[in-house]
């Protein structure tokens, strides 16, 4: 008896390999942005590098998904994101993070396209990107950072996307930097 298309075997899921594709932030934005972090979500939150995430999922196909990356990629083009203001997805979940006003629609469309192909990706609620400055952390440092953070903004040029994996530690690992348009420089 055979599977129906995109129907997981329990040998499937036990073979899937975690998978994320991010915009990540050039310096020294990044250094400005990891240091809010750090003050505001702790020193586990400043240990992750801030990222706006396109996908975060799994495949039992890392070779086809890597090459659909390539593809979605190659096929879009440089954009501007403009960071401004603060958001949060309480209460719902734990979540402060600045708002992505310029470039919103441009990651709505990588991220749709990306799970258009062999990328497994469950999400609770649609996809909203964001970058997240606090999480999990107690309601005063998230209040303090949405107000303090409130009046903020930032741009910058996205011209390449970043294909994560786990590495032996299970933290998740730079795999390849994927220029927008062709390759990354």
């Amino acid at each position: 008896m055979g599977t129906e298309a995109g129907q997981q075997t329990p040998s499937d899921a036990a073979s899937a390999t975690a998978l994320g594709v991010v915009i990540e932030i050039p310096a020294p934005l990044e250094d400005s942005l990891r240091s809010w972090r750090q003050r505001y979500g702790g020193e586990k939150s400043a240990l992750i590098a801030p990222h706006i995430t396109l996908v975060s999922g799994y495949t039992t196909d890392w070779a086809a998904a890597v090459k659909h990356v390539h593809r979605v990629a190659a096929e879009a083009s440089r954009f501007t994101v403009h960071l401004h203001g603060t958001g949060t997805f309480r209460p719902i979940n734990p979540v402060v993070y600045l708002n992505v006003k310029e470039g919103a629609e441009v990651c709505e469309g990588l991220h749709a396209a990306l799970v258009a192909g062999p990328i497994e990706h469950e999400v609770s609620y649609g996809y909203h990107p964001h970058l997240t400055i606090a999480h999990e952390v107690d309601e005063a440092a998230m209040d303090l950072a949405q107000e303090e953070l409130s009046d903020e903004s930032l741009s910058f040029t996205v011209d390449s996307i970043g294909l994560f994996g786990l590495d032996a530690s299970g933290a998740w690992a730079l795999r390849e930097e994927l220029g927008l348009g062709g390759p990354a420089n």
